[in-house]
């Protein structure tokens, strides 16, 4: 992790307090006063490389000046002098210990340091208690760096939290929180495979790693294996329809689409309550042209979760292919209700809309149709739910 180095605000608050009457005090006021100005002057317009030359100086014309060595430190740590600007700070803090924000400055030097040790209590501190957003943002990324570095791996979760609270559209945080997640997740599986080897879980865990890396034929050994130990165990049916929907989709080989369709029935055998079995088995009634039993699942869905989007806009379609719009319109109504931005929805309901005879009603929905549709690709649609759920898709031949 590197540090974006230290906010301005920070080093012309350092200059602004920093006196040139206090500044001549060590000898020579005319040639210290000359080099706090343009030292000022060079960090107010960016030009770090000569405010330094100016301040390094002025710190031998008046050393006994606190504001010149934490002006000085801050102007080291923009230019990622970190060794330099922790002697300045020290230096400073020793001639005037009250000083302002130089216990900041110091444990962010430190961090940049590698001391993670001596640095985290000041960092904690600042990110807890620090009313400059910047500030903040830095010590919370430090801290970041620095309980990953000692092993803290909860506590770097814990400040990521915090951080995307905070800052939730900030790249550099994204970034930097989600890599501790993935760390920490690595960790945690880590754990896992040494603790518990040969448990239901482990091999749980092989299955969904397996499966999200595409690799079907090894997700389907593991969660066999959890079923066989476990028979009855929740979900699991579920997961391997969902394997065999994907290698079916990657090989388009029939046996995958029925051994599918088993996988996600089993599922309902085990736990009625599913709502994604059910979703998927009635999904795939629907692809197959079944639709007395593609109505029969996604309507079981649709009274245990009346809420479904995806399986309302299902079901709705279900309607328009039995040419039953009037039924499809409330179905579909309700789904753009509950998900303004699904445009699959809007483009059935202006179908449904149609075939019931409502042309103004079907003028609205086309309208939203095409608005999403332009701005969003329908092969970039995100599920209602997770990635875990096939999304309803719009037929290639037809039109609203």
């Amino acid at each position: 992790m590197t540090s974006r180095g230290i906010h301005f605000t920070l080093i012309t608050t350092l200059c602004c307090i920093l006196s040139l009457a206090a500044a001549a005090q060590g000898g020579g006021e005319d040639e210290a006063a000359r080099y706090a100005s343009a030292g000022q002057q060079a960090l107010a317009q960016g030009r770090y490389a000569e405010a330094q030359a100016d301040f390094e100086k002025l710190a031998k014309l008046a050393p006994d000046v606190a504001e010149v060595h934490a002006t000085l430190a801050a102007i080291y740590f923009k230019q990622r002098a970190y060794e330099k600007a922790a002697q300045q700070v020290k230096t400073a803090q020793r001639l005037k210990p009250g000083l302002p924000r130089l216990d900041n400055l110091l444990a962010l030097s430190l961090s940049e340091l590698g001391d993670y040790t001596t640095a985290v209590p000041s960092l904690e501190k600042c990110f807890k208690q620090s009313s400059e957003h910047e500030t903040t943002r830095m010590c919370g990324l430090q801290l970041l760096r620095a309980y990953t570095g000692l092993g803290r791996d909860g506590d770097a979760v814990v400040t990521s939290l915090a951080l995307n609270r905070l800052y939730p559209d900030d790249p550099e945080v994204l970034y930097h929180t989600g890599r501790i997640y993935g760390n920490y997740a690595y960790i945690v599986m880590e754990r896992l495979h040494d603790k518990a080897p040969n448990s239901i879980w482990m091999l749980q865990a092989q299955g969904e790693a397996n499966e999200s890396q595409k690799n079907y034929d090894a997700a389907i050994i593991a969660f066999n294996h959890v079923l066989a130990l476990d028979p009855k165990r929740p979900g699991i049916h579920y997961r391997l329809g969902r394997v065999y929907l994907g290698r079916f989709h990657q090989a388009s080989k029939p046996e995958d689409r029925d051994a599918a369709m088993r996988e996600f029935a089993a599922e309902l055998a085990v736990d009625p309550a599913n709502g994604n079995a059910g979703y998927e088995l009635a999904n795939m009634y629907a692809e197959t042209g079944n639709l007395a039993e593609a109505r029969k699942q996604y309507e079981a869905v649709i009274k245990r979760f009346p809420d479904f989007e995806e399986a309302l806009v299902g079901l709705g379609g279900v309607e328009l292919d039995s040419q039953n719009g009037a039924a499809a319109v409330p179905l579909l109504a309700h789904a753009t209700q509950l998900r303004p931005d699904d445009e699959v929805a809007w483009y059935r309901l202006a179908q449904a809309e149609r075939a019931a005879g409502n042309k103004e009603a079907q003028a609205k929905a086309l309208a939203e149709f095409r608005k999403l549709h332009s701005s969003t690709p329908v092969t970039l649609r995100k599920p209602n739910a997770s990635d875990e759920l096939t999304p309803q898709k719009i037929a290639t031949d037809t039109q609203p």
